[in-house]
């Protein structure tokens, strides 16, 4: 087992992007819509190739085949019901424009942090596969992290909501990635030869949210971007992991 402080290390500062993209907006305000098309594609390319070049392949050299496909289909399984049940809606009375507002906000800030408990098991295990691996993971959850902080935080914004509370909300979701990472290691070290069903989970989970989640939500406004981003993420991390010592 490698060193749990390091894990939990990396996997908070990763988180702590949340609280960063919060804090952007709060003093700067929301950033353009094409550098927001940027940033949330870079972060699906960045995962996409993070998926395809280091976890799936670590997951088959380390297990079986059936415990891969498994681990992998229960990953995009469990992202498929937890957006699902994120997007149950109410009967009740109509909402005014800043009760939307603030229900939009922690709608998102749950769903983030429904997200990064998955991310957090992803750092740790992938950490337990490759020494560089977990960093590699975190660095790309990293840049996801930062425009999800700030999706967060411009509809309290413009909800009226304190500047304050929003902050706390978004520094209580950063703690979700190491949760996440704890959970991950926990498993991997009381479920025996677990390792490569972990890994195609978190695989599974990723890409779920690359193309259910980001590459739509960047291809919105400025698709163009979004495919400079995306291309640009998956290059350069590509790169970046094969330059990483095994």
């Amino acid at each position: 087992m490698h060193d749990m402080f390091e894990i939990l290390w990396i996997s908070t500062i990763a988180g702590l992007a949340t609280t960063l993209g919060s804090l952007l907006v709060l003093l700067f305000g929301r950033p353009q819509e094409r550098v927001l098309a940027t940033l949330i594609a870079g972060a699906g390319g960045i995962m996409l190739a993070v998926v395809t070049i280091d976890l799936l392949p670590s997951a088959w050299q380390t297990g079986p085949p059936l415990q891969v496909s498994a681990g992998f289909a229960l990953g995009l399984l469990f992202m498929f019901l937890a957006a699902k049940q994120l997007n149950v809606t109410d009967n009740a009375l109509p909402l005014s424009r800043r009760q939307r507002l603030k229900r939009t906000g922690l709608l998102i800030a749950t769903g983030i942090a429904l997200h990064d408990i998955p991310e957090g098991m992803a750092i740790a295990v992938s950490q337990e596969a490759a020494p560089g691996l977990g960093l590699l993971i975190a660095l790309a959850i990293t840049l996801h992290n930062l425009p999800e902080g700030m999706a967060t935080t411009a509809p309290l914004k413009m909800a009226r909501i304190r500047w304050w509370k929003i902050l706390l909300l978004n520094v209580a979701i950063a703690f979700f990635t190491p949760f996440g990472a704890l959970l991950g290691l926990l498993a991997l070290k009381n479920v025996q030869n677990s390792l490569a069903f972990f890994l195609a989970f978190a695989a599974g989970a990723m890409t779920y949210l690359v193309f259910a989640e980001l590459i739509p939500l960047s291809r919105e406004r400025h698709p163009h971007y979004a495919l400079l981003g995306g291309t640009t993420g998956f290059i350069l991390f590509a790169v970046i992991s094969r330059l990483l010592p095994a």
